[in-house]
């Protein structure tokens, strides 16, 4: 018995150094230290023995035992270490190449834009609202003095959601939502996006807005034009003419619409302004009564004015844009140009 244990011995170890990989070596584990191997067999056939050969076949197959176990201890190791050095080998990185530049990112002109706008009304005294873009018809238009089947519901191309809930056409909302909560003196401006059933060179679907307005005891159209005049000035130049004409909004009485002395050719005439030397750049007005009493103030004892603008338009017109579209494609060399 003892030579045929130190030929299972022999032929283990043989088998545990010869094995390259995880299976084999399972396979000989399996086969010379397994439960149905010739070993195990021994093992259990001890009792066979005459007593006092017993101790010392015992001895040596514990022996041979757990010299095959640290055997195959050390080799599942080498093989792991083997595999991960491999692995390492197969995904490692020439640190020595020339890395990949990081480019840096920078403020899409719309963004640019509209900061730039609050920054000078910040400046002017104002504070900034917000409202939901998802709004009530009320706010809308009813709040506006725009009526139900007023034909000037016409001008906003409005997506609606419900017959009483719409996507807002503008920021003027925010207008009414603020009088109603709080009492003049109020100097507001509202950013935001605005939604419009319009798709064009020059249009877009979605479009970002600044609605402003100023409400106290005695509020004339001449602080409208020294406000905006100004805020014109500090955001095309100080030597830029600004000039107001009359118009029509149903929320303001009077009316103007605000034009600054063309960008591009300063006023002599060009393609862009077409030929007149003048860009419309926003619309404004004196609060119309209507509106004041809608949201409880006395038209007798406050007044105001209000003013829109399209974010879009201003970066146009700053930068000599000439398709709105893009803005909205993400085209990498685009942007980097500003």
């Amino acid at each position: 018995m003892r030579d045929k244990i130190l030929r299972i011995e022999t032929d283990a170890l043989a088998a545990i150094n010869s094995a390259n990989d995880p299976q084999s070596l399972e396979a000989a584990r399996v086969k010379y230290v397994g439960k149905k191997s010739e070993f195990m067999q021994l093992l259990k056939s001890l009792g066979t023995l005459p007593p006092e050969e017993r101790p010392k076949v015992g001895a040596l197959i514990n022996q041979v035992k757990v010299k095959l176990q640290k055997a195959l201890n050390e080799k599942r190791m080498l093989l792991l270490q083997t595999e991960q050095h491999q692995k390492i080998e197969a995904d490692k990185i020439d640190i020595t190449l020339p890395g990949k530049g990081i480019r840096r990112g920078k403020y899409h002109p719309i963004s640019t834009v509209m900061e730039e706008v609050k920054d000078i009304f910040l400046r002017l005294g104002y504070e900034i609202a917000e409202g939901p873009d998802i709004e009530l018809d009320y706010y809308n238009f009813d709040g506006l003095n725009i009526p139900p089947h007023h034909p000037s519901r016409d001008m906003w191309s409005t997506l609606f959601i419900t017959d009483k809930v719409l996507l807002r056409t503008h920021t003027s909302p925010v207008q009414i939502r603020v009088m109603e909560k709080r009492k003049p003196p109020l100097a507001i401006i509202a950013p935001g996006r605005v939604y419009r059933r319009d798709s064009d060179a020059t249009h877009s679907p979605v479009f970002h807005q600044l609605e402003g307005f100023l409400v106290d005891e005695v509020v004339t159209f001449g602080d409208l034009k020294g406000t905006l005049t100004e805020f014109l000035r500090q955001m095309f130049g100080r030597k830029r003419n600004v000039r107001f004409r009359p118009s029509f909004f149903p929320f303001t009485e009077p009316s103007a619409e605000v034009d600054v002395e063309c960008v591009m050719c300063n006023g002599k005439g060009c393609k862009l302004c077409k030929g007149t030397g003048w860009l419309e750049i926003l619309g404004s007005g004196m609060i119309d009564p209507n509106v004041l009493k809608g949201v409880g103030y006395n038209p007798e004892k406050v007044s105001g004015f209000a003013f829109g603008m399209g974010i879009e338009r201003i970066a146009m017109l700053k930068y000599g844009i000439d398709n709105i579209r893009l803005f909205y494609e993400n085209d990498i060399r685009f942007l980097e140009q500003f």
